[in-house]
């Protein structure tokens, strides 16, 4: 199992940590698929230092903080930032996409702004 410590580009002050699978070389002997691995994954996401909120996507469907191969070509683990605005809350989606048959398999976790001295570097939403 691999933990990766990922800095969100646009918002300061925010880190997730990502665990995912790195297949060894046994298990891909013993499988037989030796491009891919599995499509599991967990994510963490909390507040680190002040934060300081950049020009991010304000749409329902957020945008993509960070992206990595689980595969030689289709596959690959996304993790996606959607703020929710009623709320007062950044979402972070971490989920595999695959071409041909996508995979239902995710994971998510919060980081509520609610009551917190955050700055918005173009204003606080409205």
């Amino acid at each position: 199992i691999m933990i990766d410590a990922i800095k969100d580009p646009k918002v300061d002050g925010v880190t997730c940590h990502v665990a995912y699978f790195d297949r060894s070389i046994i298990d891909r002997l013993h499988k037989g698929n030796w491009f891919e691995d599995p499509s599991d994954s967990s994510i963490s996401c909390r507040q680190t230092g002040p934060i300081t909120i950049g020009d991010i996507d304000m749409s329902e469907r957020g945008e993509e903080v960070f992206k990595q191969g689980l595969s030689l070509i289709w596959k690959k683990q996304v993790v996606n930032r959607i703020y929710d605005k009623k709320n007062e809350t950044l979402i972070y989606l971490s989920h595999s996409r695959q071409v041909q048959n996508g995979s239902a398999k995710m994971s998510v976790t919060t980081v509520p702004l609610y009551g917190q001295n955050v700055v918005w570097a173009k204003g606080k939403p409205q």
